[in-house]
């Protein structure tokens, strides 16, 4: 079944446009999740980005914090058989999934650490997960900021493989 471009075009448009507007970092948190999600073992088919909301992006000395939000949609490719052009299936799975990364100061960012939960749009709504997802983006904001850290038992393992 082939659609007309009037109703295609505005749908492209409006994902061209939603990527407009992210900075390189969320882009590249976005990319980052979409692999993720899509190398968890459940998940049978593609799914693309529908929207990006909440997005914060706090800049501090010791890097770049940035939380999101994503919404994705099913398609009608399956993951082991990729196809150029899938189309998004408007009654299946919407799952949404919630991504804090806090990136190093320099010219290439590396990732100081991370958190994502992904699960269904009403999953992510209970008050529990909620709280520890909020507390995870806390933890992941801190990172890096500690100049003198403690030292901490089990922080660093080092072992001897026996003689050949």
């Amino acid at each position: 079944m082939r659609l007309p471009v009037s109703l295609w075009l505005p749908l492209a448009l409006g994902v061209a446009a939603v990527a407009a507007g992210q900075s390189p970092l969320q882009r590249r948190v976005v990319r980052d999740v979409l692999e993720y999600f899509h190398g968890r073992s459940n998940v049978h088919f593609l799914f693309k980005e529908r929207e990006v909301d909440g997005v914060i992006e706090r800049e501090d000395p010791s890097g770049t914090f940035v939380q999101l939000r994503l919404g994705l949609a099913q398609t009608a490719c399956r993951k082991r058989a990729p196809q150029r052009h899938c189309r998004v299936l408007e009654t299946r799975r919407r799952p949404t999934c919630l991504a804090c990364y806090k990136f190093d100061t320099s010219d290439v960012p590396k990732v100081l650490d991370k958190y994502h939960n992904c699960g269904p749009s009403h999953h992510l709504a209970a008050k529990e997960i909620r709280q520890r997802d909020e507390a995870e983006c806390r933890a992941v904001e801190e990172a890096g900021k500690g100049g003198d850290t403690l030292y901490l038992p089990g922080m660093f393992a080092f072992s001897r493989g026996l003689p050949a």
